[in-house]
């Protein structure tokens, strides 16, 4: 009778903890979901032939929770993304698979424009030309970060005559002869993100980067109408309401990002959001 009692008592208890428990999980940031992992060399030990599989799922699990965080952004719900655990993920699944592209991918999408960190993005694809010895793709990346970011022409000719040479590319062997003058900056993104969105594998991720090039491709056009300015009337326009009046440019072109586009002091494209999301 009491063993019944006891175990009565006990199936109370978990009935009580459970609901609230459950509850707790369902209701809890998503931001807080993506856990944490061994470090790399307990992982390397252990998952033995199964590397690449397991340095996949890692990579996996961290775009299936910032594809989570991107689309509740559209819902009008902004959660900021647990950044340096993402980063650690990433590192750790490309010391278990050097080979793993996925993770270079998405190292340089989500790490480069909104949080600007460059250089660590760059470590991780130096790692990876020393395997990937074949692949155009990350010299490419190298390239791009160097001459759009860092404004290292010199490095970035480097690492787009060695992509040229990987792909045969007509593309990479101009980028490296004539490599990158500050008026061609909005072009080069233009065409580095077209790239980006060919090769996209994941949704969210492959929206975000649509989302920019639709910004890049606004400044473009505002700065056409800057430039038919000019030799129109052989100054440059204060603000783009003088370029509507000219007839240059139709209409100011929206934000995707929400903010509003206008000229700054040193005659400079910007806008309001900076070109960023909420969650950053």
């Amino acid at each position: 009778m009491k063993l019944r009692l006891f175990f009565f008592g006990l199936i109370i208890s978990y009935c009580l903890l459970i609901v609230p428990f459950t509850d707790y999980l369902a209701r809890r940031p998503v931001d807080v979901k993506l856990g944490y992992l061994p470090h790399p060399q307990i992982l390397r030990a252990t998952s033995g032939e199964h590397r690449p599989t397991v340095s996949e799922l890692m990579t996996l699990r961290v775009l299936f929770y910032y594809g989570t965080i991107l689309q509740k952004a559209q819902d009008g719900i902004f959660i900021r993304p647990e950044f340096l655990n993402m980063y650690k993920t990433l590192q750790g699944a490309i010391h278990l698979d050097p080979y793993n592209m996925d993770a270079y991918y998405f190292a340089q999408a989500a790490f480069t424009w909104e949080l600007g960190r460059i250089h660590e993005v760059n470590h991780l694809l130096e790692i990876g030309m020393k395997s990937r010895t074949w692949d155009y793709m990350l010299p490419y990346y190298l390239g791009f970060n160097y001459a759009y970011f860092l404004k290292d022409y010199e490095k970035a000719a480097g690492y787009m005559k060695q992509a040229a040479e990987l792909s045969d590319n007509p593309l990479f062997a101009r980028l490296a002869s004539r490599y990158f003058f500050e008026s061609e900056q909005s072009s080069l993104g233009l065409a580095f993100l077209e790239t980006m969105i060919k090769n996209a594998k994941n949704e969210a991720v492959k929206g975000s980067y649509i989302q920019r090039r639709d910004a890049l491709q606004a400044v473009i056009s505002i700065e056409g109408a800057m430039e038919s300015y000019r030799s129109s009337f052989g100054e440059d326009p204060a603000t783009l309401d003088e370029l509507t009046k000219a007839g240059v440019l139709e209409s100011v072109p929206e934000d995707p990002y929400g903010g509003s586009f206008y000229i700054d002091d040193v005659g400079k494209v910007r806008t309001s959001s900076k070109f960023a999301s909420p969650i950053f």
